[in-house]
């Protein structure tokens, strides 16, 4: 739980607008195929995981820059919309808003463009100018995917006041490594990233569990690593687990990490074990692949039914 006068979770990382294009086939080139939906939409891995949270009951504000351009406003409108605190998001003068456009073919197939320029990036200064948010949150998301820099000064102030610090993604690999794994409480890698940061070819539960411990012997005391068309591991002090993939119909699986960052976060602020929480960020992931883009919709009555399912193929 946050402090007084603090959010509960303070998210760190990327905003943009998200741009979905549902479509039958993507067109060769010098081809032309129709739209068969189009969705604009808050978006970016920050944004996503912070409007997760708010999904999810928490007091939550995000950190992220925007351009002082019209998607910038209208983004931030939309934030504010889902309850997000957006006192720590700084206007870049001149910068324009980062725009993430997912298009999506039939079966789940997509293909991601971005257009996101450096000033849209978190520098050390903007994570300063948002200590107090920061300082204040019961726990800080920090994404990797931004400025080692930027991620490690977030990672700085939760730890040094107490909060839970969840690193989502791979460190660098710079000499800001270990000290960015020592400051973590919590670490999730999706596949790749767990391999880029393993060194090794993780094939299954076995060799996830493996690199599970070895990253918690360097700070971390939870680590949830994705095995891709698998399922999940997670390795804590007293305890491991695997999670296969709850069978769901796949429509878009862009949002699935974030869901499951976002929820695992949450859980474990609201004083759930790691095997509950670990549960509970299964169940997150599935519900978000079921519909098209990154946006989550994490009601309570679509995650009680991935947990009926994930209970059915694995019992609690």
């Amino acid at each position: 739980m946050g402090r007084e006068n603090g959010p509960e979770i303070a998210v760190v990382g990327q905003v943009a607008r998200d741009l979905v294009l549902c479509v039958d086939e993507i067109p060769e080139a010098g081809g032309t195929r129709p739209v068969r939906r189009r969705q604009e939409v808050l978006g970016g891995k920050g944004a996503n995981q912070a409007v997760a949270c708010a999904q999810l009951g928490a007091g939550t504000a995000l950190v992220g820059v925007v351009g002082t351009d019209q998607v910038g406003d209208d983004v931030l409108a939309q934030a504010r919309a889902d309850g997000i605190d957006v006192s720590g998001v700084v206007r870049r003068p001149k910068a324009r808003t980062g725009l993430i456009v997912d298009v999506l073919e039939p079966g789940g197939r997509w293909h991601y463009l971005e257009d996101l320029p450096e000033e849209v990036l978190l520098t050390e200064a903007d994570v300063e100018q948002a200590g107090e948010l920061i300082e204040g949150a019961g726990s800080v998301l920090v994404q990797l995917q931004q400025p080692a820099g930027a991620a490690l000064a977030a990672a700085r102030l939760g730890g040094a006041n107490g909060a839970r610090v969840v690193l989502d993604g791979a460190p660098a690999e710079d000499d800001r490594r270990s000290t960015l794994l020592a400051a973590a409480d919590v670490l999730r890698l999706d596949a790749k990233e767990a391999e880029l940061a393993f060194g090794q070819h993780i094939r299954g539960a076995h060799d996830a569990l493996r690199a599970g411990r070895d990253f918690l012997r360097q700070g971390p005391t939870l680590v949830a690593i994705d095995v891709a068309g698998q399922g999940n591991a997670f390795v804590w002090p007293d305890g491991e687990l695997f999670l296969p993939l709850i069978d769901t119909e796949v429509v878009d699986t862009t949002g699935a990490g974030d869901a499951f960052t976002a929820m695992l976060a949450v859980a474990l602020d609201h004083g759930r074990s790691p095997g509950q929480a670990a549960r509970a960020a299964v169940a997150a992931a599935a519900s978000s692949v079921e519909r098209a883009g990154g946006r989550p919709a994490l009601t309570g009555d679509a995650l009680r039914v991935q947990l009926a399912r994930l209970d059915a193929i694995n019992p609690a």
